[in-house]
């Protein structure tokens, strides 16, 4: 890794799979610093993308529904399914999952878990499809490798694409795909450059910042 110097793509892949590895699979995560202002509710930045190759982590759901859609979620491999027992196990302090979905008439109800959801990035969003009617789509988007992303308040947002021991063809088709989603997911009010830099890094090793090029064109 030399200083100042930026990666492409390929490139960068490859740094990141010659790093010494550590005892464990190092997910690896690319970061946005975007030219928004994270405080103007319409320059905020959010959405998600299914990644081609999935994220290489066994995402757990938890699901809010009752009745036939509880039925859906279930058969589709979530984790916990419920609706007031599994919203009062959340307001006691249980959050051990890392998505979750709620039907459109469960959101009255989970609404009252905001607080604890929230700050965790857990509320379901019907503009990510986690507050939906089909559960077990939803579910199984979730869990072949859908990444949910917003800018945080210093106009970042940083997402997985997969782990260091996944092939390079296949960590460059997930980082492709996460940079198209945020690329359209630009506000229309947005002026100046909209995307700042993007830095790829793996778990414990240092961030490659990636050429220009791969954005600017947009």
């Amino acid at each position: 890794m030399e200083s100042g110097k930026v990666y492409a793509l390929e490139a960068a892949v490859e740094t990141v799979k010659k790093f010494p590895a550590p005892k464990f699979d190092p997910t690896v995560t690319l970061g946005f610093h975007l030219g928004v202002d994270p405080r103007k509710s319409d320059q905020m930045v959010r959405g998600s993308v299914s990644l081609p190759h999935g994220t290489g982590k066994n995402v757990r759901v938890a699901v809010f529904a009752q009745g036939e859609a509880a039925k859906e979620a279930e058969a589709a491999g979530a984790d916990f399914v419920g609706f007031e027992d599994l919203i009062k196990k959340v307001q006691e302090g249980f959050t051990d999952f890392d998505a979750a979905i709620a039907t459109p008439e469960a959101m009255t109800e989970v609404r009252k878990i905001a607080r604890v959801l929230g700050p965790r990035g857990l509320m379901p969003n019907p503009k990510t499809g986690t507050v939906t009617t089909d559960t077990g789509t939803a579910v199984k988007a979730v869990k072949a490798g859908r990444i949910d992303y917003k800018l945080d308040k210093n106009g970042n947002i940083s997402g997985p694409i997969g782990r260091a021991s996944f092939d390079a063809a296949m960590l460059i088709e997930n980082a492709s795909s996460f940079i198209e989603s945020v690329i359209k997911a630009k506000p229309a009010s947005a002026k100046g450059n909209y995307v700042r830099n993007i830095t790829m890094a793996a778990a414990m090793c240092p961030g490659l910042p990636l050429e220009p090029s791969l954005w600017s064109t947009h």
